[in-house]
């Protein structure tokens, strides 16, 4: 790992940032955001055969894992949690575990992310399996709690997936399907939860919403199984369920909506009828 180089690492190509105006710096982060969904868009086919295996999996009953460290692992806590409301499964169908627990999802807990250990401990109290697809989140690619974690999953045939931010990296060898999205230095030196961060961010959006697409969670373009938990998306489910059984009533599509809890089910408890 010592001849690793970390091009997350390298330096920023604007010097003297301090003496950089408010509009300079925002020009210049916004510019260097631009470049990238373009490296996000060549990892596409990587992204795709890490799709299709979690698919697989998912689709014969096993669960989706997000294992990370610092920024990467508050990412995929992020995007797990947002499955179940978003997509109405059950909590525990896609998981994100962070170094250093809970706690580390708003604090810095220090050397979490250097353990060789606790990665698959936190796997172990979720009872992984080889039913189970893990993804390894670090957008170093060097990061010892994610690496060991992903090795002994494969030791386990479990199948692994890794996002980070570097070429060749440690973590992409752990993986059976590796993705790299290449970001090239950050606007401040080392500062990885903004364009890596992003980059994570995206593909994870792309990852979760496709996967839930091919096990039926929407319908056309609507989230048709979203929970209904607070006034926003029961008023956007009325409008979605007003559309889709060509209603003109807005308190009777409200009505059936929170009857059945969903626009899925409404729409279903009419067609059988």
């Amino acid at each position: 790992m010592s001849d690793f180089i970390k091009v997350t690492e390298q330096s920023s190509h604007y010097n003297h940032l301090e003496k950089m105006s408010i509009q300079e710096l925002l020009v210049n982060i916004n510019q260097e955001d631009q470049t990238v969904p373009q490296a996000v868009e060549k990892a596409i086919p990587q992204i795709e055969k890490l799709c299709t295996a979690i698919s697989d999996k998912m689709l014969v009953g096993g669960r989706l894992f997000y294992i990370g460290a610092g920024t990467s692992g508050r990412l995929g806590i992020v995007d797990a949690s947002e499955c179940p409301p978003t997509f109405g499964v059950p909590y525990g169908l896609v998981i994100g575990i962070i170094a250093g627990g809970d706690k580390a999802i708003t604090q810095a807990v220090e050397f979490a992310e250097d353990s060789t250990t606790d990665g698959w401990y936190d796997l172990t109290q979720y009872d992984v399996s080889d039913k189970d697809v893990v993804v390894g989140l670090a957008a170093s690619g060097t990061t010892p709690y994610v690496i060991e974690a992903l090795k002994a999953c494969r030791n386990r045939g479990i199948i692994t997936g890794s996002i980070c931010c570097n070429p060749h990296s440690p973590v992409s060898k752990e993986a059976d399907f590796p993705i790299e999205v290449v970001v090239g230095p950050e606007f401040v030196t080392g500062s990885t939860r903004m364009k890596s961060g992003t980059a994570q961010k995206l593909v994870l959006n792309m990852i979760s919403t496709s996967i839930m697409i091919q096990l039926g969670r929407v319908e056309n373009n609507k989230m048709v199984n979203m929970q209904l938990s607070n006034v926003k998306l029961v008023e956007r489910g009325v409008k979605m369920l007003m559309e889709a059984l060509h209603l003109s009533d807005y308190e009777i599509a409200k009505e059936l909506l929170l009857k059945h809890g969903t626009v899925k089910k409404a729409v279903e408890s009419v067609s059988n009828v």
